[in-house]
Formats: structure tokens, C-alpha cells, sequence
């Protein structure tokens, strides 16, 4: 419809510049002495347009004759730019895939000047790395340095300290996160990264504060940080046994929850009783089985002191013990501590019906060891070979 319409505009201004013709009788006179030359209105006007457009012509194609190298120019610039943004695509398709060969083959494409060349050189890196190619890598990590991008210089951090924890380097990795974060701060992967670095140095404190910083921000999730978070309590309590006052320091510290923690509470009271502080090791032990019964706790609840040494206070818990069998009545792990216990304070007919007690609930090599040395205590060692032989058994 378009067209039918500017077909018609077009007659109608034909026609009507033909009628103007027509009745156009003006003339031009054109004096060059001794030359006159007279033409019609209607032709002169005709051959000036026709001029016009004729050196209108002949000047644009001068202009493109003479920018024709800049254009040639910028149609190669243009051209090359096209090449890296197909190679940039490519390299990063392909290592996606975990193509890595054909990843590195579509970064060498793109000359080093090239203004792409820092995120190219990124993914040639992390091809080189995945192929455990070392002297490609550090080709490709030299030309990341080497393309002097801001820009990159995080993503070159981050990727680094990958790499790193990859190779177990650990202390190298933990160089490149701390100069991550002195740029851009602890995102959610820095600090997961972080959280694998001091794993792997054994810096168990670090790891339970940033366990609970990735539990903040929804990282992980309970299920996931608990046993992260409780075995970096546990080991770092662990690294504590040598240092009584860090240690209690330490165990000060740690929320309530982690405090009443059987595991935790178990380490702690290990580390106290391996330095002969049995009353506060009491005292951890109580604390958490006053909130979370455990077996292996009332069992270290009876384990204190070496023969000859003091146990602390050994009455105390022979109480609580006591108190605690009110409740359970038929725990055998409850019966054999103060069974242990009253054997310690020399109440020998209390800790040989707690011991039997317990082997008649729950049978065990403890419970009848501890009674076959009580007998031999006792001076009765024909029962005390009969326990002793049950133990092996079992």
C-alpha cells in the first residue's frame, strides 16, 4: 500500500512539473565575450540539478578513495574484535564442558595486545590447571599478571587460592585470600575457600568462627555446620591440653550450647583430668550431662586420677552419681562409674554390688575387669579369675 502510494505521489509531481515546463517561457543568457549562448529556464534548471548531483557524486567518491585505509583499518579492528568475543565465548564454553584442550587452543587465538586478553588468559589458566598441565599454567598466569587489568586483579586472587588449596598449598592459598579480602573484603565463596585453607593447617579456632559466619549467612546449613563446628571445637580444645589456663580461657568462651556438647564437654574433661585438674573436669562433666545424657561422659565421670593421686572429689560425685541413679536406675554405664568410684574411696561392698549390678544389666569387659581387681583387692581370687576369663571373652 506503501508503494501504491508514492507511485501516485511521484506521477502527480511529474505531471505537475510538466505543466510548469510548459508554461515556462523564461530563458538564460550565458555571456562569455565574444561567445552568447542562450537556453531555456526549463533546461538550465534541468542541467544545474544534473550538474549538482553529478559533482555531489564525484565528491563522495574522492572522500571514500582517501579514507578507504582508515576504513580498511577499522574493518580489520573490527574484524579482530569479532575473533576474540568468538574466542572468549568459545574458551569459556569449553571449559565449562570440560573440553579443557579445546579450551586452550580457542584462547591462543587472541594475541596477547588484544584488549580481551586478561579474561582469556583467565580461562586459559583454569584449562591449563584442570589438564595439570605446570608449565602451560604458569604461562597462562604469567600473561594474566602481564595484562595489568584492575579489574581482574580478584578474580586472579580468587582463582589462585583455588588453585592452591588444589595443590595442598595452604599457607599460599591463605597469602591470596588475605589479599582478596584486603580489596573486596570476605564474600560467601571467599570464605569457603578460607574455611578449606584452615582446615587444612589445623587452625581449628579459625575454622569454627568462620563455620559460624557461613551458618550467618546461610552458606550452610545446621546439618551441615554442626559436625564442621564440633570437631573444630574438638580439636582445637585438644591443641589446648598442654595450656590449662587457654584452655579453661577457651572453654569460657564458647556459647552454651557448644559448653553442654557431650563430645566437646568429653575433650575438655580429658584435657583437664590428663592435667590433674579432676574438680573442674567434674564440674565440665556434670554441667553437660545435666543437659544431654552420654554414655561415654558418665563413663569419664568415674575416670579420674591415677593410682596414688588425688581424683578430686570423689565423694561429690559418689552424691551425684547417686542422685542421677534416681532417674535411671538400670543405666549400666551409671552402675560401673559408681561402682569405679566407690572403689576408689575404699567402699568396697557399695562398689562390688554397683559393679554386679551393672553386669547383670549390661555386661561388659570394663565392668567385669573392674570387679575381677576389686575381688583381687578383696583377696578373692577365685571369683576375681572367673571375671577376669568373662572379660576375654567378651
Amino acid at each position: 500500500m506503501r508503494a501504491v502510494f508514492w507511485l501516485l505521489l511521484l506521477a502527480a509531481l511529474a505531471v505537475g512539473l510538466a505543466l510548469a515546463a510548459r508554461y515556462n517561457e523564461g530563458y538564460v543568457l550565458l555571456v562569455l565575450p565574444p561567445w552568447r549562448a542562450e537556453v531555456s529556464l526549463n533546461l538550465f534548471l534541468l542541467l544545474s540539478a544534473a550538474g549538482f548531483f553529478v559533482i555531489y557524486l564525484l565528491a563522495r567518491a574522492v572522500g571514500h578513495t582517501l579514507s578507504l585505509p582508515r576504513a580498511v583499518a577499522e574493518f580489520r579492528r573490527r574484524r579482530q574484535q569479532d575473533k576474540a568475543s568468538q574466542a572468549l565465548r568459545d574458551a569459556w564454553r569449553l571449559l565449562q564442558e570440560g573440553r579443557y584442550g579445546h579450551a586452550l587452543r580457542a584462547a591462543e587465538k587472541v594475541p596477547a595486545d588484544d584488549p580481551s586478553a586478561g579474561i582469556l588468559a583467565l580461562a586459559g589458566w583454569k584449562a591449563a590447571h584442570a589438564m595439570r598441565d605446570t608449565a602451560r599454567r604458569g604461562e597462562w598466569a604469567a600473561r594474566l599478571r602481564g595484562a595489568g587489568e584492575p579489574k581482574l586483579e580478584a578474580a586472579r586472587l580468587m582463582t589462585e587460592a583455588e588453585f592452591a588449596l588444589d595443590d595442598r598449598r595452604f599457607e599460599d592459598a591463605r597469602i591470596a585470600l588475605n589479599q582478596f579480602a584486603a580489596r573486596e573484603g570476605r564474600h560467601i565463596a571467599a570464605l569457603r575457600l578460607s574455611l578449606r585453607t584452615e582446615q587444612g593447617l589445623d587452625n581449628w579456632r579459625e575454622v569454627a568462627r568462620l563455620v559460624r559466619q557461613l551458618e550467618k549467612h546461610q552458606a550452610l546449613t545446621v546439618e551441615q555446620a554442626a559436625p564442621i563446628r564440633a570437631r573444630a571445637l574438638r580439636e582445637a580444645l585438644r591443641g589446648l591440653r598442654d595450656d590449662v589456663t587457654g584452655l579453661m580461657r577457651y572453654w569460657g568462651e564458647l556459647d552454651e550450647a557448644d559448653r553442654v556438647h557431650p563430645a566437646l564437654a568429653l575433650e575438655t574433661a580429658r584435657a583437664l583430668k590428663a592435667a590433674g585438674d579432676c574438680r573442674e573436669a567434674q564440674r565440665v562433666i556434670e554441667d553437660a550431662l545435666e543437659e544431654n545424657w552420654d554414655a561415654a561422659l558418665v563413663l569419664a565421670y568415674g575416670d579420674c586420677g591415677k593410682p596414688g593421686e588425688p581424683a578430686g572429689d570423689v565423694l561429690g560425685r559418689i552424691a551425684r552419681a547417686e542422685k542421677w541413679l534416681q532417674r535411671l536406675p538400670r543405666d549400666g554405664e551409671l552402675l560401673l562409674t559408681l561402682g569405679r568410684l566407690c572403689r576408689q574411696q575404699q567402699l568396697w561392698g557399695k562398689a562390688r554390688s554397683y559393679l554386679e549390678a551393672a553386669l547383670a544389666i549390661a555386661p561388659s569387659r570394663a565392668a567385669h575387669v573392674e570387679l575381677a581387681q576389686l575381688l583381687e583387692q578383696l583377696e578373692e581370687s577365685v571369683p576375681a579369675a572367673r571375671h577376669y576369663r568373662a572379660a576375654a571373652v567378651l
